[in-house]
């Protein structure tokens, strides 16, 4: 007896040579939750920095905008539209120009000594000597100082009359100097207080950077040979290019807004009887709460916002050239990087297509 065995018919829907499909599974509500987590939580956490910079600082910007072009009215709240009036006034007045010379002048005469001597002082920091911490913290102190504190302890140092500095002058047979009466001599002294608040925060900083400096550099210099002064200017300073493109931007902004120390140092506080120490943002007090025109306040307050763009763009270049050439070692440009990179990923992507068909 022969029996004939008959096969299993085979469904359409699965494939002759290998197994059958599966239907796909639809993610449930939970899985949908965590891939929009993932998406929207970044933005999230950094959502509360852009709506408070929304409120106190894109807002004041804009209405300060918006101020400059009118003759506003502080007390009712209103003003009538002039256009580029207030621009115009603020630009023909010797003030403006007087404060802004005197402003890059107490910059150049704070900066530049205030960089030197805070590198000088973190590379004192970086060598293994005793009480480190107390050291670093002392650097710091004039800095969580107030502000008006140092003004006015440093213009009663820096008095015509009775000052401390002109006593000593004096005992020693110098004649006195007119730290009050003469523009360099205001600015010398004003330049002082910046550099005695500053050069403390400065100095933590570039002392940060100098610490991520692997060891192993200077253990190498050491074998080699080189001395101390050949390892700053070979191994630290190159490693703090990045640092001190970012102090000295920083340095840049400040020194442009300096106001506290030109307001306190003398009991008027209006920048000096002929404007020697007279400062753009001083300038811009004075006209706003001095003079209660507050559309050229808001005009001088557009031209130094512009003034700081400019120079923090100059910066900015500088810094991208800077920082390009120190980090680069194969001395390739960031758009010849990205177009290797591309080619590399796309010499890949053939490659892993070829073993696929293969």
């Amino acid at each position: 007896m022969t029996t004939t065995l008959t096969p299993p018919a085979t469904s359409a829907a699965s494939a002759p040579d290998g197994p059958p499909a599966r239907t796909p599974r639809r993610l449930g509500f939970g899985s949908r939750l965590s891939a929009w987590d993932l998406k929207l939580s970044p933005y999230l956490y950094i959502s509360p920095f852009f709506v408070l910079f929304l409120v106190t600082g894109l807002f004041p910007i804009l209405y300060t905008g918006v101020i400059s072009f009118m003759d506003w009215d502080q007390i009712r709240g209103s003003g009538t539209f002039v256009g580029f009036d207030q621009y115009a006034y603020v630009l023909s007045q010797p003030a403006f120009w007087d404060a802004l010379r005197n402003t890059f002048s107490i910059f150049v005469l704070s900066t530049v000594p205030q960089l030197l001597l805070a590198v000088f002082i973190a590379a004192m920091l970086d060598q293994n000597i005793r009480a480190k911490t107390l050291w670093r913290m002392g650097v710091l102190v004039p800095y969580v100082m107030a502000p008006v504190a140092v003004a006015l302890i440093f213009s009663n140092m820096f008095g015509d009359q009775y000052g401390i500095i002109n006593t000593l002058l004096g005992r020693i047979g110098l004649p006195g100097v007119g730290w009050h009466s003469d523009a360099f001599a205001s600015h010398i002294a004003i330049a002082t207080m910046v550099n005695f608040r500053w050069t403390g925060y400065n100095t933590l900083i570039l002392l940060a950077a100098m610490q991520a400096v692997p060891r192993e550099y200077y253990e190498a210099a050491t074998v080699d040979g080189a001395g101390k002064v050949r390892q700053f200017f070979s191994i630290t300073l190159p490693s703090l290019k990045p640092t001190l493109i970012f102090v000295i931007i920083t340095s840049t902004i400040g020194g442009l807004q300096i106001f506290d120390e030109p307001r306190m140092f003398d009991q008027s506080g209006t920048g000096g009887a002929d404007n020697q120490w007279l400062t753009i943002s001083l300038y811009l007090y004075n006209l706003g709460w001095g003079e209660w025109n507050f559309g050229r306040a808001a005009a001088l307050a557009w031209i130094l916002f512009l003034l700081i763009l400019v120079i923090g763009a100059v910066n900015l270049l500088i810094s991208r050239s800077l920082v390009r050439d120190e980090g680069s070692r194969d001395g390739l440009t960031r758009a010849q990087r990205r177009a290797a990179a591309r080619a590399a990923r796309d010499r890949l992507a053939a490659s892993t297509g070829k073993g696929a068909r293969s």
